[in-house]
């Protein structure tokens, strides 16, 4: 939409803060108005070391960027522990919202905010920035293709990385008392999403837990998995670790077809990405090789996929402000599914790693 960009508070000076920020500037419907810190020399020193605009106004509380009348929309990269704190006060203060991931600790918590935004007129998003890039579009729609993919049977997610000691000493996500949820919550949050997407965001029948989870000594996740089974018979798996060579493997198995990517999270380049899929392939006469061969398609785009999501939500907002539009509940409503079988997979692990049925 046109016009004045919608402007965006950000509360908090965390890493991911610095990419999201850099996206809000380049989205073409959005700007940088403010930035907060409980140390108003930390938020200074965080817009002059990423280029906000001289404008910028700087604050030392969460609360005097939440109190001023010109800021539009808040992005939120606190720990997950702060969310539902810090969400629900930026809801009651009538500021839009886009949220880190995980959303919360836990739906009750998730619905919490979701109950003050809702009562306050507030579009809620959260972080995941690969669904709102365009390639993720194209690829629905070879999955979508009855033809050349039929019916959804199995999803695999995979996404690891190789933490260092000092991250897995200091790093926040591996401390209990603000992001609990460990490489469940951080990684594990991409994989039940990418097996959501590609089932159309219908959820599972059960979770299963997959056994022998890795904890660190404050019993915070640092590996873990689980197995998905929808009452269709069709299965997913996801794997997710703070121990393992970098890897955002993706893969969709229909009855003719297959999608596979290897940067589902993060495209090896900012402005392309691409995916391989195979149609009806089988092998030639002599079963010395395949027929049907496999094809990469590679989609150029025209910002980086986290200035999409910017572009997204802020379409979203300015509708709701211009408009009088009432928010959109797409969004929410998959962070939602999200978190539940997010919280599917810790319950499971409680129960000696036993099927626990989803309740939507």
């Amino acid at each position: 939409m046109a016009g004045i960009p919608i402007r965006f508070g950000i509360i908090g000076c965390a890493e991911i803060a610095r990419k999201v920020s850099r996206a809000i500037q380049l989205a073409p419907n959005a700007t940088v108005s403010a930035v907060a810190s409980r140390s108003f020399d930390k938020a200074a020193n965080f817009a002059k070391a990423n280029g906000f605009p001289p404008d910028t106004k700087i604050y030392g509380s969460y609360e005097s960027l939440l109190d001023d009348p010109d800021i539009d929309a808040v992005y939120l990269p606190l720990p997950t522990s702060l969310h539902l704190k810090w969400a629900v006060l930026t809801a009651q203060k009538k500021k839009h919202l886009l949220t880190e991931k995980p959303v919360a600790l836990s739906v009750a918590e998730f619905d919490q905010i979701l109950k003050a935004c809702e009562e306050n007129g507030v579009q809620i998003m959260d972080g995941t920035m690969w669904v709102h890039n365009p390639r993720t579009h194209k690829m629905k729609q070879f999955l979508n293709d009855k033809e050349q993919f039929g019916q959804l049977r199995t999803v695999n997610s995979c996404f690891t990385f190789f933490a260092d000691p000092d991250f897995l000493k200091n790093d926040i996500r591996v401390k209990p008392d603000l992001d609990a949820l460990g490489a469940l919550g951080d990684a594990g949050w991409y994989g039940i999403r990418s097996i959501l997407w590609a089932a159309d965001y219908e959820l599972p029948k059960t979770v299963t837990a997959i056994r022998n989870p890795v904890l660190n000594e404050a019993d915070v996740l640092l590996e873990c998995g689980a197995s998905l089974l929808w009452a269709d018979g069709k299965i997913a798996t996801f794997h997710c670790s703070f121990l393992s060579n970098l890897t955002m493997n993706l893969t969709a198995i229909g009855t003719l077809g297959t999608l596979h990517l290897t940067d589902f999270i993060i495209p090896y380049q900012e402005h392309q990405a691409s995916y391989t899929t195979s149609a009806k392939p089988g092998f030639n006469e002599l079963v010395t090789g395949w027929v049907q061969l496999p094809s990469e398609h590679t989609v150029t785009v025209d910002l980086p996929q986290e200035a999409c999501m910017v572009r997204e939500f802020a379409n979203l907002v300015a509708n709701i402000k211009k408009n009088g539009a009432q928010p959109d509940k797409k969004w929410p409503t998959i962070s939602r599914k999200t978190q539940l079988v997010l919280d599917a997979v810790k319950a499971s692990m409680e129960k000696d790693f036993q099927p626990v049925e989803i309740v939507g």
